[in-house]
């Protein structure tokens, strides 16, 4: 059986093929967060970009389990000078792990961390599809929507989309809808909204407007979707 935890903003734990796999493990500072980096013992982290609400507790989570960051390479590298194993990859490539296949995608956002006083480039943000056990989930990451999600959706058919909705940084709950209808998943369910005012949405607004065969699921940080 594998599954999908919601971790709270856009971090989620998936179990699957053996393995787990955390994404974007914003924890430390997430007023959703709902448990401690402690208590994740993940096998792989992807990070879709440098954003401390999506880098968040990566590198001392990877450091203290021993996992590897699967991330873009200039942000991989990053990691890896602070001590982190790491696994760099680039938008458009894909590489066999012992569990499946992870595909990296476009997104549409920017990638910079802050390192105290300084702002570090670390590439381009992307967005990440994972395909293990005959499933295939795509998590977004931050991004407004754009054509070629049409071709995302053809060419790799998705069980389970991960789309932001929240607005302001990414796109809000009508963009989200028309990424939708482009992507054509089975399943979408919202993230990236309600953690900070800025980002406030109503998910049950954009699970109403979806259109079958796709059906909407709204997670509650700490909630699970059996895939």
């Amino acid at each position: 059986m594998a599954s999908l935890r919601f971790l709270g903003h856009s971090a989620f734990e998936i179990d699957i093929a053996g393995r787990n796999i955390l994404i974007d493990p914003f924890i430390t500072g997430n007023p959703q967060a709902i448990v401690k980096p402690g208590n994740l013992h993940p096998d792989y982290i992807i990070v879709t970009h440098g954003h401390s609400d999506h880098l968040g507790d990566a590198i001392d989570i990877a450091i203290k389990n021993k996992s590897t960051i699967v991330a873009p390479f200039e942000l991989a590298m990053y990691c890896a000078n602070k001590g982190a194993k790491t696994h760099p990859m680039y938008i458009g490539g894909s590489y066999l792990f012992d569990f499946g296949v992870i595909r990296f995608t476009l997104a549409l956002h920017g990638s910079t961390v802050i390192d105290g006083e300084n702002f570090i480039p670390v590439g381009n943000p992307v967005g990440a599809i994972i395909e293990a056990s005959g499933k295939r989930i795509y998590h977004a990451g931050d991004t407004g929507f754009f054509g070629d999600m049409k071709i995302i959706g053809k060419r790799f058919p998705i069980d389970v989309a991960l789309l932001p909705i929240g607005g302001n940084f990414t796109m809000d709950i009508d963009d989200a809808i028309y990424a939708v209808e482009m992507l054509k998943p089975k399943i979408v369910i919202p993230m990236h909204y309600n953690t900070f005012p800025i980002i406030e949405a109503d998910p049950e607004d954009f699970a109403d407007r979806i259109q079958p065969p796709t059906r909407a699921v709204i997670l509650n940080p700490g909630e699970e979707f059996d895939l």
